[in-house]
């Protein structure tokens, strides 16, 4: 089979699955194997036009709706998305190369976003006050914003989609989500659902391309707001361009989170949750732990019990029986890339104590594979250090005290995760008082927050106005009419006044 006669991926626009007729595509690749296996629309002008116009129809249609009707259609996705997760898993596998039980993982903390989307009501309800002045009464209404841009990348095809548009259909607005080129299927799959579920043509909308496709949606003056999860740089760039413009922006980027390992520490528990935290989806995670401080003097058994587990690893495709612990990363690009990260610690006189450049798994040659990398005594000079790498590279860095680790995390120029073990509860009160970071876990490796609070960092890595899902979320979805509202009796009306209101 040639790629011209792969399947061609396309968009989802007015209610339908749409082909493109751009003539640009690009390839998705099964990581598992190195081969092509689809082609992605990549859009063009006209096709990112026809599909903000057609969302801007299902807003007018949507918002209209009753807040009972709209729940329903909550509900019902729920159930469908609750019934059929399974085949979402398998998509993801196929596309992204993570493993299958991992992929349930994602798709089950987006089910959270939409669980708590269904009991919205609560969350759009306004404030009243009665005779705030002689016969007024002041009140608050909460409105949809209008047509969404949510722009998600290829790590989570369905959590992070899940992150923003659960909240914001429930809202009332209409949704254009810009999947990641690289597994496109997820977001397609999650539109049928929605169309089963009930929700009228228009309010969700998938959008295939590449930059193109992100400037349509910054620069459409139709769409209100901008929804991103990605790199550092890019989301720097969405933020900049969408308020430019004028529109909202939640834009959340990079990391290279920490994990402080004090010597009091169960250094088996510290162990385990390093291996689950650093080589979990091949640590293709923004949550991803990267780096673990060790306040010496447990540096040395630590790396023995890391590197002692690493090898008991399987690595192997994401469909696989037995179900390997890693799969692959998802393009030969991005592992010669983390592989450039391990070069460049091994010039700057880092140990590679476990190395994973160079792995092949049987069966699977062609495939993008990169082994569990553990590197020690990184200089926090190295590229290494200060970068973000997303892959499955650990690395050791030996601190002589508390204070001295709080200070490498709090001197970054990131602040997504960050975590400390420790049996003294003094210590990790202090530390999540001072710690400069979004997202603290204490004896937990990655503190993603459950969906009733909100996800997001400090300093490079979130830009916008609100982090993603909770509270949060329904306020940067909505915004706020006041009103002032007098009814007068046409008999005791006062006459005619000119100054300015005031309250006798």
């Amino acid at each position: 089979m040639t790629t011209t006669d792969l399947p061609h991926i396309g968009h989802w626009i007015d209610g339908g699955h749409r082909p493109s007729t751009s003539g640009r595509t690009a390839p998705v690749f099964n990581p598992a194997t190195g081969a092509p296996q689809a082609n992605v629309a990549l859009a063009d002008q006209a096709e990112i036009d026809e599909a903000i116009a057609s969302a801007q129809r299902g807003f007018e249609t949507w918002s209209g709706y009753s807040i009972a009707k709209r729940q329903s259609v909550l509900f019902a996705f729920r159930e469908l998305l609750n019934a059929r997760k399974g085949e979402l898993a398998e998509i993801i596998t196929r596309e992204h190369g993570k493993v299958v039980s991992d992929a349930m993982g994602e798709i089950l903390r987006g089910q959270e976003v939409v669980e708590l989307a269904t009991g919205f009501p609560h969350l759009l309800k306004g404030a009243f006050n009665e005779n705030a002045s002689t016969g007024i009464d002041v009140y608050s209404i909460k409105q949809p914003l209008g047509v969404v841009g949510i722009i998600s990348p290829f790590n989570f095809p369905a959590m992070v989609p899940m992150w923003f548009f659960p909240v914001a259909i429930a809202a009332g607005n209409a949704v254009v989500l810009k999947p990641s080129e690289k597994d496109p299927s997820a977001a397609l799959w999650l539109a049928e659902l929605w169309a089963e579920a009930g929700l009228p043509a228009g309010v969700f909308t998938v959008l295939q391309g590449d930059k193109l496709a992100v400037d349509g949606l910054l620069n459409d003056p139709v769409v209100q707001s901008v929804s991103f999860v990605g790199s550092t740089p890019i989301a720097q760039y969405i933020y900049e361009t969408a308020a430019k413009n004028g529109k909202r922006v939640q834009a959340l980027g990079g990391a290279k989170n920490h994990m402080l390992v004090l010597p009091d520490a169960d250094l088996d528990l510290v162990a385990d949750q390093a291996v689950n935290a650093g080589y979990g989806a091949a640590g293709e995670r923004c949550m991803a732990i990267s780096v673990v401080l060790a306040v010496e003097p447990v540096a040395n058994e630590l790396i023995a019990k890391i590197s002692e587990r690493i090898a008991g690893l399987r690595i192997g495709a994401g469909s696989a029986t037995p179900e390997p612990h890693m799969g692959p990363l998802i393009t030969a690009e991005h592992r010669a890339k983390v592989a450039s990260y391990v070069d460049i610690a091994e010039a700057d006189g880092a140990e590679i104590v476990v190395d994973g450049r160079g792995l092949t798994v049987a069966g699977c040659e062609d495939g993008f594979f990169f082994g569990p990398t553990l590197i020690d005594r990184v200089p926090t000079t190295s590229r290494a250090y200060t970068e973000e790498i997303f892959g499955p590279v650990l690395e050791v860095v030996r601190v002589s005290s508390y204070e001295e680790g709080v200070e490498l995390i709090n001197s970054g120029r990131f602040g997504n995760g960050t975590a400390i073990f420790t049996n003294d509860g003094g210590a990790a009160r202090r530390f999540q008082h001072e710690i400069q970071v979004g997202m603290i876990g204490i004896n937990v490796p990655i503190p993603v927050p459950v969906a009733y609070h909100s996800f997001g960092g400090w300093k490079q890595s979130l830009f916008g106005d609100a982090k993603a899902y909770g509270v949060q979320g329904f306020e940067f979805f909505t915004r706020e009419k006041a009103i002032t509202s007098r009814w007068l009796d046409p008999a005791t009306h006062g006459g005619i006044n000119l100054g300015f209101p005031q309250n006798d």
